[in-house]
């Protein structure tokens, strides 16, 4: 994709604000003729050229009024091009005049306000009699002498079934205009990253240790029962859980030290050489009560045959939750990482008194993983930044009909948090941030993995970088582009390896390559 800045730059004069356009057209009666299009305006197809050129053919002057991305709820992950984008997208349209960016759920103080002589409907609006939000639309437009304009047609005026049955695929267009529309340029990126280096992370959570046994199958050991039978070929054991989240942290250049709790056994050992190999400082709480948490899956031919998971999850004792409070009360670090797999170690007795220890200053996160037990994000209120995915919001708030983005905006209100990263999958991230009258409250970003080859680990990637670029640069734009592209690199390899910071410099240098700027 090549970027043309001078043509953009004539394109952005069309889009102005409310005040801005009310002072441009001036009032009624006026030399020219004015008329206003509403809509989403997600995806521009013929259905909407034909509406707009026919708007246009019967005034001077044409706005195009699109909705803000806030107020679109009628489908999931919609808007699925943002409202910058749209508005360019508009303006670059010869036919179009104006275009302005509607911050109220329904136009009608944009037409109380502007009061276009025509305000242009779609066709199908006269389907079955009079919309009621036409209707409040009209009773506006009587209050000045303006008129409704049904547009002839024979395309339904709506980019859903376009969407629905085939999302284009943008990515890059649609951070392209988050970035434009923020001021962070892909230096800013790259300087956030250096700036990532040399961070102190203490990371408290569950050690869960991944293998991987794999097996040829021989067959059935008799004739009588339905037993398999395979030969051991190899077993292959990683330290996975929250001890994944603190060896990323290390690969991005963090001074990392992790707390968790093992048993008094051969995986405790593992575990511990693994954190010194690394380079992690790690104080482990032993406890001889409950074994190392192992999770065993037996491969054949690259089918799983079993999951055998090896673990106690009681809560830990009052005495071991005191140690706990007691290592991060010790350390002096930028930033606090809580990583719950909800194995014993958090929990509602324990939350609370180790979110005390905590001291006030360093950066506070939190990750809750549910895949298997009954956790929940909730649990970790007042926190900097949190990370779940859908799921786990859905389960935290007994929601599972809400459409994704009032779903994390209810969330992010009762979690009270400051920054809330939603992990969508391949869908990528929708972000929630303290909204000002120059800020937005929210911003998506598309996932940027190409080919995906394993999505395992990529939350552990993306929480991790979003931890340290959030504490670097306080910006949860260049936390969630930075978290974003780790979860790509993450995405792209095979098993839950750490991503590096050269990996994700390498892929925003592709992507820079693909934008090219002038």
């Amino acid at each position: 994709m090549s970027v043309d800045l001078a043509a953009q730059a004539g394109y952005r004069r069309k889009i102005k604000t409310r005040d801005e356009l009310h002072a441009l057209l001036g009032p009624r009666p006026r030399a020219k003729k004015v008329i206003m299009c509403h809509g989403t305006f997600d995806l521009v197809h013929p259905g909407h050229i034909r509406h707009l050129m026919y708007a246009k053919s019967k005034a001077d002057i044409l706005v195009a009024s699109l909705t803000s991305d806030a107020h679109i709820s009628k489908a999931n992950y919609r808007p699925f091009v943002p409202q910058q984008l749209r508005a360019m997208n508009l303006a670059a349209l010869e036919v179009v005049d104006y275009v302005i960016v509607d911050d109220d759920p329904k136009p009608l103080e944009n037409l109380a306000l502007l009061q276009p002589d025509y305000f242009a409907k779609g066709y199908e609006y006269t389907d079955g009699g009079v919309n009621p939000r036409t209707q409040e639309e009209m009773d506006v437009l009587a209050t000045y002498g303006g008129e409704v304009i049904f547009t002839p047609g024979d395309v339904v005026y709506s980019s859903s079934r376009f969407i629905e049955s085939e999302p284009p695929k943008i990515p890059v267009e649609k951070l392209v205009a988050l970035m434009e529309s923020e001021g962070v340029t892909f230096e800013t990126l790259r300087a956030a990253l250096d700036k990532c280096r040399g961070l102190r992370v203490h990371v408290l959570g569950d050690t869960i240790v991944d293998s991987y046994i794999y097996t040829t199958p021989i067959g059935s050991s008799t004739s009588k029962t339905p037993t398999l039978s395979v030969k051991l070929e190899e077993q292959v054991d990683f330290a996975g859980g929250a001890a994944v989240v603190a060896r990323h942290l290390r690969a991005a250049g963090a001074d990392v030290t992790f707390s968790t709790v093992l048993g008094e056994d051969a995986h405790k050992d593992f575990v511990l050489a693994e954190m010194e190999r690394h380079g992690i400082r790690c104080l482990p709480v032993i406890d001889t009560t409950r074994p190392t948490t192992q999770k065993a899956a037996y491969i054949a031919n690259g089918y799983r045959l079993l999951k055998v998971d090896r673990v106690d999850n009681r809560p830990i004792s009052e005495k071991l939750v005191e140690q706990f409070a007691a290592a991060l009360a010790s350390t002096e670090v930028d930033a606090y990482v809580f990583s719950d797999f909800r194995h014993g170690i958090f929990g509602k007795g324990s939350i609370p008194e180790l979110t005390a220890a905590l001291k006030a200053g360093p950066l506070k996160v939190a990750d809750s993983q549910v895949a298997s037990r009954w956790g929940n994000i909730l649990d970790f209120h007042g926190f900097d930044l949190i990370t779940p995915n859908e799921k786990e919001a859905r389960f935290s708030l007994a929601d599972q009909d809400s459409v994704v983005r009032p779903l994390a905006l209810e969330l992010y209100r009762r979690a009270g948090c400051k920054v809330l990263i939603l992990k969508m999958g391949s869908r990528g991230i929708i972000t929630y941030r303290e909204a000002s009258h120059d800020v937005r409250a929210f911003f998506t970003i598309d996932a940027f993995a190409d080919p995906v080859v394993d999505p395992v680990g990529a939350g552990d990637a993306l929480l991790s970088y979003a931890t340290l670029s959030l504490r670097a640069t306080g910006d949860p734009v260049v936390a969630s582009i930075l978290a974003t592209m780790a979860a790509g690199v993450a995405c792209e390899h095979d098993g839950n390896t750490p991503v590096t910071p050269e990996q994700v410099l390498h892929k925003l240098a592709v992507i820079e390559k693909r934008i090219s700027y002038a």
